[in-house]
């Protein structure tokens, strides 16, 4: 078995549970590689029995890994998806952050998941992404997101005029701060900070959430992935900002955008016992007594 690991930086106090990573994966048999610039990072703070493989873009994983661990947050899972996009490796995040609703192992669990791993007492998750077509193609081959697609004003000045059509269908103008459109992995990020409601992964759905919208009557609104979304921007100001999960570009008022369910899903490893009805009531402290 050989797996990837890929991450980006953490605390000192994080290198701890990295070692425990690595001394459970060499105890276990199973074979190493790491992303390059990640690998710069802890080489000189981590103890490897063997001097690890190093990959350094997507083009190495196919056929080579059966998993690509994500070692950090929520954040770091998303940047993770540019390396596994279309190649079905199941990928497995391990939380050295806070919230960690992707990143599903905790720091005490690593031992625990990569045994799971090995006795195959974990389940794969499909998560579904949402693509984006643009004039220019302005985001390239990275074209996806798994948490959102949202359009900002690209100043702190007015508001901008979002239009929003359905399957060609006028669905409304939103006079906002921006829209956002949300998978239901996104429905627990930056949609839920604005009033968005939660969508479970199976849901096969969008929402599309505005931010902070000028009439208080305009509330977000679900709608099946199968839908295709074009979305034109007009205001006051000549450039926006649209961007895809933690990618953005800048965009003028012309450009026109179209928004729909991308043609593959990520397969995120999950424990066994994972459930996500518990997950949401663990992290948004659901039953909880603050006072106490």
């Amino acid at each position: 078995m050989k797996i990837a690991l890929f991450g980006k930086s953490f605390a000192d106090d994080r290198f701890f549970y990295f070692q425990q990573l690595l001394e459970k994966l060499e105890q276990s048999d199973i074979e190493v590689t790491i992303y390059a610039p990640f690998y710069d990072f802890v080489k000189h703070k981590a103890i490897f029995a063997r001097p690890p493989e190093i990959f350094s873009d997507h083009h190495h994983l196919p056929g080579n890994v059966d998993f690509l661990f994500s070692i950090g947050g929520d954040g770091t899972m998303l940047d993770a998806i540019k390396l596994v996009r279309d190649s079905e490796i199941p990928l497995m995040g391990i939380n050295l952050g806070r919230m960690g609703f992707l990143s599903s192992i905790s720091k005490n669990e690593i031992n625990m998941a990569i045994d799971g791993i090995l006795k195959k007492e974990f389940t794969i998750e499909k998560r579904s992404l949402l693509s984006i077509d643009v004039q220019g193609n302005l985001f390239g081959e990275l074209n996806y997101a798994l948490n959102e697609f949202t359009i900002n004003k690209k100043d702190s000045g007015s508001m901008i005029l979002v239009h929003v059509y359905i399957n060609d269908l006028l669905l409304n103008s939103y006079w906002a701060d921006g829209l956002i459109i949300a998978t239901p992995t996104g429905s627990t990020a930056y949609s839920l900070s604005c009033n968005g409601p939660i969508i479970t992964p199976d849901s096969e759905n969008f929402v599309i959430t505005p931010i902070a919208a000028h009439n208080l009557t305009v509330r977000p609104v679900v709608i099946p992935d199968k839908s295709v979304i074009k979305i034109k921007v007009d205001g006051r100001m000549s450039h926006y900002l649209a961007s895809l999960d933690s990618r953005s570009v800048v965009i003028n008022a012309s450009t026109e955008m179209i928004v729909r369910k991308a043609p593959f899903s990520v397969n995120l490893v999950q424990p066994r016992n994972y459930n996500f009805f518990t997950t949401i009531r663990q992290k948004l402290l659901w039953g909880q007594d603050i006072r106490n």
